[in-house]
């Protein structure tokens, strides 16, 4: 395939379904992008949309932005290609994206070529990789095994960018794909067209979260123009503008190393970068590189079931109260585990309006004259759950203490009923690399005429 002398990426948002502007989008569109390509999932809302097949972002959401991106590309006859779908890119949550692909085109009334691509991995392929020393530790902090895999309910994989270009080189106008790396989405079509792909992959990891790189940041469009040796990204509203501040601080978005960043089959070296201010609005970037790795690794996500969620959700402003509380909570979680002993429980207190956020990292002293208080239970039912919750919020309601001042409640509820049933409560599972043959052997591609 002969090299554009640039291509152009249109990124929408950082994740399909939280938003972008009219404004933004039709000014992108004028400047003649070669493709859309948009993130929609990641493991930072945690395991539960991956251990339930839930979707992160509601069906409406994800239709009406995926409409007006579908209908965009097409006008333009450029491609769309979404990565995670779903949120967790489970193979669920795929086929529900599909769906929505499929009911848009048809009330379009226009016909395009679709493809999507699973992403999830066997369990007793993972189990046959760790028998075979297949698989390290990434960030799990502990190895896997043939045990944890057996209680693994859901297992994807992020594909790199060669599973995209695969749909690409089948002719596919949009590409839904299961689990993905974040930068590969969007780095995939300039590869496939040719591009370098350290300025490919550098690029796709700046744009993974839209208009964020820009000042001031937002769920917004973004675009990234690559040429030869650097490439220039630029918002789509003109009430925004890359800096190099601004573009150079996403640039270490999420890396513990400035200067290297792993991916599938590949290492960046980010050392030699360099970042210039282009008239009011755009950033030149250069200097990335890429060593390809000696065996290909992907990145193996597990979730599986911990057991069942309660919640209750209060508010305290009796200063005697605020004072002693910390006694208290331990106090009273000493007394429910006692009190539904043998049962196993794990209760945890969220204050907030106090060290709530960051608990013991917070270098702040505490402020504020109220707290907010969760109280958070997990068991091995849900009931059981529910019992311990309400035993704790109700026990706290009328607890007495030293210097109590209120004998009427120590706690004030925003909801009734206080205590919330929140469901099952999932934990990851895996979170290691395993060595694969080839790029493409778990991510299967099917094509479809619309």
């Amino acid at each position: 395939m002969e090299k554009q002398k640039s291509i152009t990426v249109l990124t929408p948002t950082g994740t399909l379904g939280y938003g972008f502007g009219a404004e933004a989008l039709a000014r992108g569109m004028s400047l003649g992008p070669d493709v859309i390509a948009v993130d929609a999932g990641s493991t930072d809302p945690g395991p539960s949309y991956l251990g339930s097949n839930k979707p992160l972002v509601s069906d409406y959401s994800i239709r009406r932005e995926l409409k007006d991106l579908i209908s965009a590309a097409h006008k333009a006859g450029i491609p769309v290609i979404v990565g995670s779908a779903g949120g967790a890119g489970t193979a669920s949550q795929v086929d529900r994206t599909v769906a929505l692909v499929r009911s848009i085109v048809s009330e379009l009334g226009i016909h395009l070529k679709l493809a999507w691509i699973y992403a999830e991995i066997p369990v007793e392929r993972a189990k046959a990789a760790v028998a075979t020393g297949d698989i390290v530790d990434f960030e799990a902090g502990a190895p896997l095994t043939a045990e944890i895999l057996d209680e693994t309910c859901s297992l994807v994989a992020q594909m790199g960018h060669e599973p995209i270009c695969a749909a690409l080189d089948a002719g596919a106008d949009v590409i839904i794909a299961g689990r993905a790396c974040d930068d590969s989405v969007i780095a995939a079509y300039p590869i496939w067209k040719g591009a370098d792909p350290a300025l490919a992959i550098h690029m796709g990891k700046i744009l993974e979260c839209g208009a964020f790189s820009a000042e001031p940041f937002a769920m917004d469009v973004m675009l990234g123009t690559i040429h030869d040796d650097h490439f220039v990204l630029e918002p789509g509203s003109s009430k925004r503008r890359a800096s190099v501040k601004s573009v150079a601080a996403h640039s270490l978005y999420e890396r513990e190393n400035p200067f290297s960043q792993g991916g599938p089959g590949h290492l960046m070296d980010l050392a030699d970068c360099s970042f210039e201010q282009l008239g009011e609005r755009q950033v030149k970037v250069t200097g990335a590189r890429i060593t390809e790795t000696e065996d290909y690794y992907v990145k193996l996500e597990g979730a599986r079931l911990a057991g069942y969620r309660t919640i209750c959700i209060a508010g305290l402003r009796c200063p005697t109260l605020a004072t002693a509380i910390d006694g208290l909570l331990e106090e009273v979680r000493a007394k429910a585990i006692d009190y539904f002993a043998p049962e196993e429980v794990t209760i945890t207190f969220h204050l907030y309006g106090r060290n709530g956020v960051m608990k013991e990292l917070e270098p702040a002293p505490p402020s504020g004259h109220e707290l907010g208080l969760v109280i958070d239970v997990v068991a091995d039912r849900q009931e059981l759950a529910h019992a311990v919750c309400h035993q704790i919020s109700g026990g706290l309601l009328h607890y007495h203490y030293q210097d109590i001042i209120n004998p009427s409640g120590n706690l004030a509820f925003p909801y009734s009923p206080s205590d919330l049933d929140i469901g099952a409560h999932y934990e990851f599972s895996a979170y290691h690399l395993m060595k694969v043959n080839s790029p493409t052997e778990f991510f299967p591609l099917h094509l479809e005429d619309l």
